[in-house]
């Protein structure tokens, strides 16, 4: 008699039951602001990480790391090399589950706006067991006594502190910056490039081309004053500078 081998069955965790999203309000308009403009610009002036890399970038979406640990909720995240689904509507594809992935993101961002949250606490320790590869704590305001920026990059199983602020892995970099973003004049925490040069929003890019477009404007109206001086001196020594052009 041939023995029947039996094949388990994996089944995929069941996410019926997992409340993804409550609608609470919590976050301050400073911590929106910033949740946007690190969100934003990676899509609008990233081209991702190279070879058509897919990414994904969002702001106050629950990580679920196993069906029986409650979320934690980063205000930025960013994850190489996933998408979201189609049919993102449907419960397994509205937030961040690590099993649906396949894998963790590479970068969490938190804003400190109080000392609530345990940022160096709990969330350290959750973010560390799901093996992200960057933990960023943004403290503006020095909540926790440290400094501004405290960037941390996962070795082995544990978090080592950064001296620097390029994520190596990730091909992004990050740096503080004084200016205007939405008609506020703050100290904001911006993408940057190998060189520190940051990625600039759709505003800073319109504004950039405008300046660029005068410039050329200017040139060009300063060789026309120029053309014309020169055609104005070859008629006063009797040269034809229309004779001279044919």
């Amino acid at each position: 008699m041939s023995e029947v081998l039996e094949t388990e069955v994996v089944l995929p965790p069941d996410t019926s039951q997992i409340i993804t999203e409550d609608d609470t309000p919590v976050d301050n308009f400073a911590s929106e602001k910033q949740q946007r403009l690190l969100a934003r610009v990676v899509y609008s002036s990233w081209g991702g990480p190279g070879n058509s890399r897919p990414f994904l970038a969002a702001a106050n979406v629950g990580i679920f790391s196993a069906v029986s640990q409650p979320p934690v909720v980063p205000d930025v995240f960013l994850s190489l090399d996933v998408r979201v689904a189609e049919n993102w509507w449907e419960k397994k594809n509205r937030s961040y589950f690590i099993w649906e992935f396949g894998k963790p993101p590479e970068v969490v961002i938190e804003i400190v706006s109080n000392r609530e949250g345990n940022e160096l606490g709990s969330k350290y320790r959750a973010y560390e067991r799901m093996r992200v590869s960057y933990y960023v704590v943004f403290d503006p305001l020095r909540q926790l006594g440290g400094p501004v920026l405290q960037i941390y990059q996962l070795q082995g199983t544990s978090y080592v502190p950064l001296t620097e602020t390029w994520l190596e892995q990730v091909g992004l970099g990050l740096t503080l910056w004084r200016g205007v973003f939405e008609g506020k004049e703050d100290v904001w925490l911006r993408w940057c490039d190998r060189d520190g040069n940051r990625l600039p929003t759709g505003t800073e890019r319109a504004e950039r081309a405008e300046s660029q477009l005068q410039e050329t404007q200017a040139l060009l109206e300063r060789e026309r004053r120029r053309a014309e001086l020169l055609a104005e001196q070859l008629r006063a020594l009797g040269v034809d500078p229309e004779r001279l052009n044919g």
